[in-house]
Formats: structure tokens, C-alpha cells, sequence
């Protein structure tokens, strides 16, 4: 596919170089052509003007126009114009005189002046036509091979001999146009001859250039199909700082966060699973120890509360997972009411009462002031502050300190936080924290019950607020989760409103 893609962009450009190239020959050659041409045109057109004032007063063109007569008229003009051939004609055309022709006399080569020979005819009438200059003055102009003087072409400016009023004849200077005709040749090869090394040398490098564009995207056209396979593992080289090294590098992060979310998925899948059978194997194997006998019915409450707690936590991981379906597929609706976060996280707080009371925890809640009241759906903050303090008994160590702080920012925002002395969290693990399927036990894996969902709960309802939650651990022992809300006021009447 690329080799295809390369050739029909090298044909495509060699096919506008040459284009270009052509046109650019053809302006090129005809500025020249117009250039030389134009100037000289000025000299024919001045010799003709004064030849034909000049034969004027000496009467009629005629064969009775004798060589000392012609070359007082002509020696001063031909010495003016050196490059300036004169014909004279009668009224038909007839050549009556040319400096065309040359004829040797002793050691010199003179023009031709005589007439008593047939000189030829031009067809002026047919074949000359009528021109202007910048002066305004009128003229014959006639661009071409005229055998009868040579066989070069010519440009020939006429211009009508009058005797009186009569027309006697023309008087026609000309120059050959080989000159001019060689330069522009001359030109033209040159042109052809750079236009093929520059187009040599852009082939050359559209191929190095394609070619350091197209390998990379080869390499990562290969690693997509091995990622369609399943395969994250592939990286792509990545060499340069230009546009494509940069598309390199966010190939290569999109493949690492596709590595590390497979691996995170798997985990999940696998805590899950575990998750899954423990208490299913717990609540079969008890039920089964009733029904047979082989559990003493004076124990059966027991092994009934049992069977209970662990069903209950079967409950609450299927909600952790439809809740997360339901977030991100945007199915959940939240409600802002403004309500007392304060007075919401002293009942949460005081439901904990039994676990605190088992660690030996010392409580400290703290707030700006007695009710604190933010604009948010309560319901979805509640299950927030509820995991975050589950969350931080949980990780507490025996005697430890929990902390609550509810406080103003200047913003206008209410701040909540939640701190515990337990086990730290490692820096390298805290951007992955609130990640969907990562799993934090294994950094404070003193409980391993759940499977790593209620963080991701937590920073999707919080997103959805727009606002912000974060998590700081400052040492080796102690983590601190807090959010942020929108303040509000004790009276606030707003609707409910879906978002």
C-alpha cells in the first residue's frame, strides 16, 4: 500500500515539475525572444522612416536610380544601423536594389546596389501588415523566410515611398532573426538541461523524504495489527524532534497506556474472579455443612451471619460494577440540591462508630464552621465521602490517627478532606490511583478485601461535578484524600437539574 501511495505521489510530482518546467521554458524564451526583438525593431523602423524621406525627394523609384544616388542615401543609414539590411521595391514588389546580397570588388565585399538584374519580388501586400510604434508612426511588419533574399528568416519592417502623392514604391529595412533564434535555442537547452538535474535531485529527495516519513508509519501499521491481536508489547523507533517523531512518541504512550490498562483489566478480572468464588465457595460450603448436618444447629445463627456478611459484600461489589457501567455510559443523572456537607460527613462518620472503636482510632473532625453548604447531587457525595473514610479506617493502623477537615477556600469552593496514618502510598503509585482496575491493596495491602473500584467511583461522580479530587502521601506512613465542591447557601431553592 505505501509503495503504491509513493508512486502515484513520485508520478504525480514528476508530471508538475515537468509542467512547470515547460511553462517556465516558454516564458523564459519569449521574454528573451521579445526583449532582443523589440529593441531592434526601433533601429528598422527609424532606418525606414529616414530612407523613405530620403528617396522621396529624389522622385520615383525606378531602374533609372543610379548607384552614387542610392548610396547617398543609404551610406549614412547603413553606417548608422551596421546591422540593418536595406531592400528597395517599386509599387508590386519588385527588388530594385538590396545590401543584402554582396558582391566583391578588389579586396573589399560591398552590398549589392545594382538593379540591372531580376532581384526577386516580395508579395508586401499579403503577406506585411499594418503595425504602429510607441511614436505612433505606421509601418509594415512582417516576420518570416523570404527565399528571394536568402534563406534565414527575417524580421522586415515597409514603409510607402511617395513621389508627391504619388506611391512609388517601399522601402523595407530587415534583419535576420538567426541570431536571436540560436540564443533562445540556446536558452532552451539550458533550461531543459537544469530542469532535469533539479528534477534529478527532487526525486531523489522526495524519496528520502517519503521514505523517513513512510517507514515510521510501516512500523506503526505493523504494530496496530499486532495490537489488534492482543499484542501491547510493540514500540515503535522513534528518531528526530520533527512531526513525525512526535506522532511516534504518542504512538508509543498510547501502546504503553494500552499495555498498562490490558494489564490493569486482567488484574481486575482476576480480583474479581477471586472476589467472586471466595464468598461464593464460603457461603456454599456452610450451606452445605447446614443442610448436611455436619454443622451443629446450636451454630447455625453463626454460620448464618456469616453467609449474610458474605453476600452482603457480593451486593456491594455487583453495585461497584453497575455503577461504574452506568457513569461511564452517562446513564446516571445527577441532581444539585445545596445541602450541609458538614452535618452529612458527622452521620457518615458516626455509622463507622463499631470499626473505629475496633482500631483504637483518634478522631479528629474539624470544620470552618458548623454547617457547611456546598451545590451538588447528595446521593452520589455521599457515596464519595462514604468510600474515602472507608477507605481510611481501613488502611488506619491500630491507634492511629483519622482526620476530617471541611473547609473554605478562596474561591468559593468547600474543601473536604480525609487523612489516615496508615500505610503510605509510593509516589510512582499515586497518578494511578484513581485509575479504572488499579488496585491500591497492593501498596496498603493490610485488608485485601475489595477490588480497587471505589476511587475511579469516586473521581467519576467528582469529574462530573467539575470539580477536582487528588491525593497526597507525604512519607512512608500517612495518606491524605480530598475533594473540592461548589459553595452554597443555607436557603438556596434551586431546581433540581439533570446533567
Amino acid at each position: 500500500m505505501f509503495k503504491s501511495t509513493f508512486a502515484k505521489y513520485l508520478t504525480a510530482f514528476v508530471i508538475i515539475l515537468l509542467i512547470s518546467f515547460v511553462i517556465l521554458s516558454s516564458i523564459i524564451t519569449t521574454t528573451i525572444r521579445a526583449y532582443v526583438m523589440d529593441s531592434k525593431q526601433e533601429s528598422l523602423v527609424n532606418a525606414i522612416v529616414k530612407i523613405s524621406k530620403q528617396c522621396s525627394t529624389y522622385g520615383e523609384i525606378d531602374t533609372a536610380l543610379e548607384a552614387p544616388i542610392t548610396m547617398e542615401i543609404l551610406a549614412p543609414i547603413l553606417l548608422e544601423y551596421k546591422n540593418v539590411k536595406i531592400l528597395l521595391t517599386d509599387v508590386d514588389g519588385k527588388i530594385l536594389l538590396t545590401t543584402v546580397k554582396t558582391h566583391k570588388v578588389g579586396d573589399d565585399v560591398l552590398p549589392m546596389l545594382w538593379h540591372d538584374e531580376d532581384l526577386g519580388s516580395l508579395n508586401i501586400k499579403e503577406n506585411f501588415t499594418h503595425q504602429k510604434d510607441k511614436e505612433g508612426r505606421d509601418y509594415l511588419l512582417y516576420n518570416g523566410r523570404a527565399e528571394v533574399i536568402g534563406n534565414e528568416n527575417y524580421r522586415m519592417c515597409a514603409k510607402e515611398i511617395f513621389s508627391g502623392d504619388k506611391h512609388t514604391g517601399y522601402a523595407i529595412s530587415l534583419i535576420s532573426t538567426t541570431q536571436e533564434d540560436s540564443m533562445v535555442l540556446a536558452a532552451r537547452k539550458t533550461i531543459i538541461n537544469s530542469s532535469l538535474w533539479v528534477m534529478l535531485a527532487a526525486v531523489v529527495a522526495l524519496y528520502l523524504i517519503t521514505e523517513r516519513v513512510i517507514n515510521p508509519l510501516k512500523n506503526m501499521t505493523k504494530a496496530t495489527k499486532k495490537f489488534a491481536k492482543g499484542d501491547f508489547s510493540t514500540r515503535v523507533t522513534v528518531c528526530g524532534h520533527d512531526e513525525i517523531a512526535e506522532l511516534g512518541e504518542a504512538f508509543n504512550n498510547m501502546a504503553e497506556s494500552l499495555d498498562n490498562f490490558e494489564k490493569m483489566r486482567n488484574s481486575f478480572l482476576a480480583n474479581v474472579s477471586h472476589d467472586l468464588r471466595t464468598p461464593m465457595t464460603t457461603i456454599a460450603g456452610f450451606i452445605d455443612g447446614i443442610t448436611s448436618g455436619a454443622i451443629p444447629p446450636e451454630k447455625h445463627d453463626y454460620y448464618l451471619g456469616v453467609i449474610s456478611a458474605e453476600v452482603h459484600r457480593l451486593s456491594r461489589l455487583v453495585a461497584d460494577l453497575l455503577d461504574i457501567s452506568r457513569l461511564e455510559s452517562g446513564e446516571r443523572k445527577f441532581n444539585f440540591v445545596s445541602f450541609d456537607i458538614a452535618e452529612m460527613a458527622r452521620v457518615i462518620l458516626i455509622s463507622f462508630e463499631q470499626k473505629i472503636g475496633d482500631k483504637n482510632l483518634d478522631v479528629i473532625f474539624e470544620t470552618d464552621e458548623d454547617s457547611m453548604f456546598v451545590v451538588a447531587d447528595k446521593d452520589a457525595i455521599h457515596q464519595v465521602v462514604y468510600n474515602l473514610m472507608h477507605n481510611a479506617i481501613k488502611f488506619s493502623r491500630e491507634g492511629g490517627k483519622l482526620a476530617i477537615h471541611i473547609t473554605r477556600t478562596s474561591n468559593k469552593k468547600i474543601r473536604l478532606s480525609v487523612y489516615d496514618e496508615g500505610q503510605g502510598i509510593p509516589k510512582e503509585e499515586l497518578p494511578f490511583i484513581f485509575d479504572r482496575f488499579y488496585k491500591t491493596d497492593k501498596s496498603r495491602g493490610l485488608d485485601k478485601s475489595g477490588v480497587g473500584l471505589g476511587l475511579y467511583i469516586c473521581k467519576t461522580i467528582i469529574d462530573a461535578h467539575g470539580e477536582q479530587i487528588s491525593a497526597d502521601s507525604p512519607g512512608e506512613s500517612g495518606a491524605e484524600f480530598w475533594f473540592s465542591l461548589k459553595e452554597g447557601v443555607a436557603s438556596h431553592k434551586e431546581r433540581p437539574r439533570d446533567i
